[in-house]
């Protein structure tokens, strides 16, 4: 049963959508400024779920091609990004699971994800599907253009601003604004960028064009640091902007957090622009939102929330 599991388990990176799950859990509290009711945080955890398994399987789907022709030309090396990693690297192109298997999969928890997210809202479930439209979008860009992380900054910030409107219709604009350029410059910065670094001989392969490949390693760590530098400065307005403002002493241990977990990597994978750096970057900014989460919860409790 396990081994049957597997594909599906890796086609969806499945320990990633579960880590992200904090990404719409820290936006939703700070958005309501306390816990919603049990029935939005069990339709919405689960919704979330849902969403995030899709997505990473649309992925996987729409780069068929792409991946493909890199198991063809060598497969892959192992993932030196611990988070990212798993058992089997996208495992439609590998042959562990058939092209018509993941696309049932797909459909079945985008779906659910549909289901949920206009049972919550249907602003989010508009969300929902623009995000999916532009994973899509990313994939096919692939051999086109390296700006392409721009639209992935895109999608990363669609689960949490789902989040925002399941808990209400009308959010304040600078919080929203706040909320989506934090998660946006998290994305470039700290996982997009980093994450290429895993599949530079494979993407050198099949032409792909990424920001390390089309402008080199040190200017591709450079734009890594700038956008984690505009990621904590957004931090600091974000939790002044929420209406579940955790305070002055709360935002100090977040901007602690995006110093240790984001600009010290940052700055060792400028000095040295490889791919443990950049494993090491992306592995600690993965942790960096449930941290944000946990702060958040911290903030709350001591209001009596």
């Amino acid at each position: 049963m396990a081994d049957r599991v597997r594909p599906f388990w890796a086609l969806s990176r499945m320990e990633r959508s579960l880590w992200e799950l904090a990404n719409p859990s820290l936006a939703a509290l700070l958005a309501l400024g306390r816990v919603p009711g049990p029935g939005v945080v069990i339709l919405g955890l689960g919704t979330a779920l849902a969403g995030y398994t899709a997505v990473y399987a649309l992925n996987d789907l729409v780069g068929y091609p792409e991946d493909r022709e890199k198991v063809r030309r060598g497969g892959f090396i192992d993932s030196a990004i611990a988070v990212e990693g798993t058992s089997i690297r996208h495992p439609l192109a590998q042959g562990a699971l058939g092209f018509k298997g993941g696309l049932w999969w797909t459909l079945t928890w985008a779906f659910l994800a549909l289901a949920g997210a206009y049972a919550l809202s249907p602003v989010s479930a508009a969300i929902f599907l623009a995000g999916a439209a532009l994973e899509a979008l990313y994939c096919l860009l692939a051999r086109v253009t390296p700006y392409r992380t721009l639209i992935h900054g895109l999608v990363k910030t669609a689960g949490p601003l789902a989040a925002v409107f399941a808990v209400t219709s009308t959010p304040d604009p600078a919080f929203v604004l706040a909320l989506f350029f934090w998660f946006f410059f998290w994305e470039i910065g700290g996982q997009n960028i980093p994450a290429d670094w895993n599949d530079v001989r494979e993407d050198r392969m099949i032409g792909a064009r990424t920001m390390i490949l089309v402008h080199g390693p040190r200017v591709a760590g450079r734009i890594v640091l700038g956008a984690l530098v505009l990621c904590v400065i957004c931090s600091l307005w974000l939790f002044q902007a929420a209406p579940g403002r955790p305070g002055w002493f709360f935002t100090a241990m977040l901007l602690g957090a995006g110093l240790a977990q984001l600009l010290t990597p940052a700055l060792v994978l400028v000095k040295t622009p490889d791919r443990p750096q950049a494993g090491t970057l992306f592995t600690l900014a993965t942790y960096y939102p449930p941290l944000a989460l946990g702060i958040v919860v911290l903030g709350l409790m001591t209001q009596g929330t």
